[in-house]
């Protein structure tokens, strides 16, 4: 993609804008269609009707953005960030004290980051307004695509729900679908592809709540704001469910419970509101202390209680003119805090597969030979790179949708678990003390590098194969030289007790034979 382009972008979150800045950065004439308003403008809805909130932020989406041609973007970014250097376990003793466990990220001390949504998204935003290149289109609805004459039609939504709505035709050379987990554009990609499509529903709702702020004076520290520690992803493990809250820099936590939606619907039933309470001080001991029970009824209630879905899909692509990234390509439960992370990390690798391919001679040679025009020419590297994405990206996309669903179980419960603590511990001292082994944690190599997915999850499976077999040669080596020991120590009364035992054992069978 040398000459410049016209790239069309459908969804303007963090990784649509992503995908706009770096389009834009070669050169290539930009349009960003979202259906929503402005998401600058604090007045327009999230698609979720929640403002949700906080995100983790880790060195994949950290490394997507350095690469983005824009330094000031991430100086701005890393300094609205809030870093988080571990869990912060919560629950009650046997005799009915309250505790907080830290349980650190990492052992070398790396820290994921906290940050807000709307602030990472409206500084995007920002910097490719003031880039001449680029235009935005909001309030569009994508109804249409022909992806064979690169064509789309869009709506446009008028706030008067009286006056018609106006159709516009759009031409394009690439459209890259970043519409979240509803895509539009992988709907209509899905009439040109023989798409395998994946999507299912976890038997979990999620509803949000917020932790105020301290009320301190400005001479105070800025640590004081917060009632909790802000460094922590706190959680408050339930089993079956959990409770979460994330910091924000004006010193409030978002907090998000996890549920069976029996367990909302038991809740729910209550035309008062008063279990509500009560199933916190049962099942998330201390809540209650940090969210007046006035305030959490009001949250349960006033806020939606919505689903969780996972969406796997392959191909990623259509031909030379349309890919899909981010949630519309493989939306995921947000329990590694990868979602938005592997989507960012989309782009990177997008554009990254996109420039080798447009270094290429192949279709330089094909144009000077005149066998094809520039512009069919073009076409055919950016075919070949899409096809190179979906070969690189699907198997990545799958591994880390597995993975978030599988944290799942470890937030909820085997942070409670010895032998989760036991293989944690054996895998950061392995970390520390035989470095040239490259052992990490599994949760180290995805948050903390930018290794493939499917490779962390590789390098996962073979560290646990080799701690089971070094505990197996650990312990049971010793029983067995030991057993080898005492034989010899004590041959001759072993053999007689064996010889004994075989000729009981004989009789005994000879007798019941007869």
């Amino acid at each position: 993609m040398v000459d410049s382009e016209k790239v069309i972008v459908v969804g303007a979150g963090p990784v649509g804008s992503l995908a706009a800045l770096y389009a834009a950065n070669r050169g290539h004439a930009v349009e960003i269609y979202e259906l929503r308003s402005d998401l600058r403008d604090p007045s327009t809805t999230p698609l979720n009707f929640t403002r949700s909130i906080n995100l983790a932020l880790s060195e994949r989406g950290i490394n997507a953005m350095r690469q983005a041609g824009q330094s000031k973007l991430i100086d701005h970014v890393m300094a609205a960030t809030i870093p988080m250097r571990g869990r912060m376990i919560h629950g009650r003793r046997p005799n009915g004290d309250l505790y907080e466990e830290s349980q650190d990220y990492d052992v070398h001390g790396r820290s994921i980051l906290a940050i807000d949504r709307g602030g990472l998204n409206k500084r995007l935003l920002d910097i490719l307004e003031e880039m001449p290149n680029v235009k935005f289109f909001f309030n569009h609805k994508l109804v249409g695509a022909d992806f064979g004459k690169r064509k789309a039609w869009f709506e446009v939504l008028r706030k008067d729900a009286s006056a018609k709505h106006q159709e516009v035709e759009v031409d394009f050379d690439l459209m890259i679908g970043a519409d979240g987990a509803h895509s539009a554009v992988r709907y209509h990609m899905m009439k040109y592809t023989r798409m395998s499509y994946q999507q299912e529903y976890v038997d979990t709702l999620w509803c949000e709540f917020q932790i105020q702020p301290e009320d301190v004076s400005s001479r105070s520290l800025p640590s004081s704001k917060f009632r909790i520690s802000p460094n922590h992803l706190h959680i408050w493990p339930g089993r079956d469910f959990m409770f979460i809250a994330i910091p924000s820099e004006d010193g409030s936590f978002t907090c998000t419970l996890f549920a069976p939606a029996a367990f909302f619907e038991h809740l729910e039933a209550d035309p008062r509101g008063s279990q509500i309470p009560t199933a916190f001080d049962k099942h998330f001991p201390g809540v209650t202390s940090l969210i007046p029970p006035e305030e959490l009824i009001a949250s349960f209630r006033k806020n939606p209680h919505l689903p969780l879905i996972s969406i796997k899909c392959r191909p990623h692509h259509y031909s030379s003119s349309v890919v899909i990234v981010g949630d519309a390509a493989h939306a995921m439960v947000p329990f590694y805090g990868q979602g938005m992370n592997a989507g960012l990390e989309d782009v990177r690798i997008l554009f990254d597969i996109l420039d080798k391919h447009s270094r290429t001679a192949d279709s330089s040679l094909a144009v000077e030979a005149g066998s094809l025009s520039p512009a069919a020419a073009r076409a055919s590297q950016r075919g070949l790179a899409l096809t190179e994405y979906t070969a690189v990206r699907v198997p990545d996309a799958h591994a880390i949708n597995d993975l978030a669903l599988q944290n799942y179980i470890e937030m909820r419960a085997s942070v409670l678990s010895p032998t989760y603590r036991l293989r944690k511990a054996l895998e950061e001292w392995l970390s520390v003390y035989f470095p040239r082994l490259g052992w990490q944690t599994k949760y180290s190599r995805v948050s903390f590098g930018n290794e493939r997915y499917s490779e962390v999850v590789a390098k996962s499976e073979r560290q646990g194969r080799v701690l089971v077999r070094g505990l197996i040669s650990g312990i049971g080596l010793p029983l067995i030289a030991g057993g080898i020991a005492m034989y010899f120590r004590h041959r001759r009364a072993i053999e007689a007790g064996v010889r004994g035992l075989l000729s009981s054992a004989t009789l005994y069978m000879v007798e019941q034979y007869l």
